[in-house]
């Protein structure tokens, strides 16, 4: 579910670029319960334009104010600000705290380069982290292969250096649904609270239909077509609820071939076995087919569409933070 405030890297390089200077101000720390988490950015123009948010209210006319003196210097700054207990409430909190907020000219602090870099990556769903040294001016962009922990968790944060910020720009999670069927009408608004771009995919014109699923994205195309289309990657869950191989079938297989953190499927222990008996035969090795999680779901004696679509979204949340 992409909103302005994910955005901020891609409008920072379009307001430098239209010439109106940019400056782009990050959530470094805060406290544990701040209404904008660290990572929270926002994106402040030389002519006084701001999109996004740093902490929900409180402290955003300094963060402009201060951003507006950097446009063009090319100098970095750090703010610190110390919330009172009334302030803190008026934004949401049960007390004050303090945050810290790492301020950078486009073009200057931040270079143009770096940012088309990052920009791109977004745009390619790489995962990418950016780096700051918020004592000097190194700024670099590594791989996840770094970070791990940080990348699995989405959790951006400054190292136990003290000075080394790490910015963990993973893409948005993807959730696709095979089959519109009950379970799948209570999950599609689960997993888009949860936070995943949510497709369903059912080849069937009475089961996927726009007024079944409002809001949501649908395909009518055969599963493997569809699947092949989408590109699945390893921040997309794939879960199949028809219970119809020749529908399931080409899924699992279409999934099994990507890099899918998390793969699915609806059935009993019985079905899975003629599922894994098919899979054998058209010779899919032991350890791909081990990947499959099924019956899909935690085993929390869920029983009906809403309670099956908990156990589903729970297992999904587990492997994607647990591994």
């Amino acid at each position: 579910m992409t909103d302005n405030l994910e955005r901020m890297p891609e409008l920072a390089l379009d307001w430098h670029r239209s010439g109106k200077g940019a400056v782009l101000a990050t959530v470094v720390e805060t406290w544990g319960s701040a209404p904008r988490a660290v990572g929270a950015q926002m994106v402040v123009s030389g002519e006084g334009e701001m999109e996004g948010s740093v902490s929900g209210g409180c402290v955003e006319g300094a963060v402009v104010l201060e951003a507006m003196e950097l446009v063009g210097t090319g100098a970095p700054k750090l703010l610190e600000f110390g919330v009172s207990d009334d302030e803190a409430f008026a934004v949401g909190l049960a007390c004050g705290g303090r945050i810290r907020v790492l301020v950078e000219p486009v073009g200057g602090a931040l270079p143009v380069a770096l940012l088309e870099e990052l920009v791109a990556a977004r745009a390619a769903r790489r995962p990418v982290a950016y780096v700051a040294d918020l004592e000097g001016a190194a700024r670099r962009l590594d791989g996840p292969e770094a970070w791990a922990d940080r990348f699995r968790m989405d959790r951006s944060g400054v190292e136990e250096d003290g000075r080394s910020f790490v910015h963990v720009h993973n893409p948005p999670l993807r959730m696709v649904i095979v089959g519109a069927v009950h379970i799948a009408q209570a999950l599609v608004p689960m997993a888009r609270i949860a936070g995943h771009d949510v497709t369903v995919i059912d080849p069937r014109p009475a089961f996927g239909a726009a007024a079944r699923f409002p809001g949501v994205e649908i395909l009518n195309d055969w599963p493997d077509e569809a699947l092949a289309r989408l590109g699945p990657d390893a921040r997309t869950a794939v879960v199949t609820l028809t219970h119809d191989p020749k529908l399931d079938d080409p899924a699992i297989r279409a999934a099994l071939g990507s890099d899918v953190f998390y793969l699915g499927c609806l059935g009993s222990g019985r079905t899975h076995a003629k599922r894994v008996a098919r899979l054998e035969e058209a010779g899919f090795p032991a350890g791909q087919i081990a990947r499959i999680h099924a019956p899909v779901g935690l085993d929390i004696g869920a029983r009906g569409p809403a309670e099956i679509a908990v156990s589903v979204l729970a297992e999904v949340t587990q492997r994607l933070r647990k591994g």
